[in-house]
């Protein structure tokens, strides 16, 4: 019998994982040894601190990252021939905007069990704290990162959510955070209203929303650090 795949979020930020995950998530990481992560340096760091310090070098490790081929991917369904394993993500849930989807997919083709396990969600944090529709939304993903496509695929999106009135949410690559938010006060309609939500969950988290205008009286410099837009129109 194969074993099952379990989905294991991680923390959005670098601190003690049984500060946000349930303590039934912790005794999973515990029981696994088989891991499959997007990035091998800081899985190891984010699992020595989930209660595994002393025995990584005893873990298998397989690496799945947005660079993993198609027939890398299609090899990992081996691993479940050994038993079960776990699927890490860099931070927050795995295969939601992040290339373990394609494990999740493989899996469900080949009749391994997938299991998702609780833990943070950067996305619907900022939805639950940003005040807009929380009956309809849409997570949209990146957007594009030539400047003319980007702003053409903003007024698309407030077009969609003005239509609908839809929550629209957007993540973006950290360097350019700052970019994308000029962008969208520069070119969204005035009223449109925008939440900005950085370092959720950490210390210093920044959420506000306002629409475009106030935006424009009272800037913020979000810089490189890890955040959620929405914007409903």
């Amino acid at each position: 019998m194969k074993g099952k795949l379990y989905l294991i979020p991680s923390p959005l930020g670098d601190y003690d994982p049984s500060e946000v995950l349930p303590a039934p998530v912790i005794d999973k990481i515990s029981e696994l040894g088989v891991f499959v992560v997007e990035e091998l340096r800081t899985a190891r760091r984010f699992l020595s601190r989930a209660g595994l310090k002393g025995r990584i070098d005893e873990l298998e490790f397989h690496v799945l990252n947005e660079h993993s081929t198609p027939a890398e991917v299609e090899a990992l369904v081996s691993v479940f021939d050994k038993g079960d394993a776990g699927l890490v993500s860099e931070a927050g849930l795995p295969a939601v905007a992040d290339p373990g989807a394609d494990l999740v997919a493989l899996c469900h083709r080949k009749g391994v069990e997938v299991v998702p396990m609780v833990g943070p969600s950067s996305l619907m944090l900022a939805l639950m704290a940003s005040g807009l529709n929380g009956q309809s939304f849409a997570f949209r993903g990146y957007l594009p990162a030539k400047t003319d496509e980007r702003r053409t695929a903003l007024k698309e999106l407030e077009r969609q959510s003005k239509a609908l009135r839809q929550s629209q949410i957007i993540i973006e690559t950290p360097y350019r955070n700052d970019a994308l938010f000029a962008d969208m006060l520069q070119f969204l309609s005035p009223q449109t209203r925008v939440c900005v939500a950085a370092d959720i969950t950490l210390p210093d988290a920044f959420i506000r929303t306002a629409t475009a205008a106030q935006w424009k009286g009272a800037p913020a410099v979000i810089g490189k650090r890890p955040c959620v837009f929405i914007i409903l129109a």
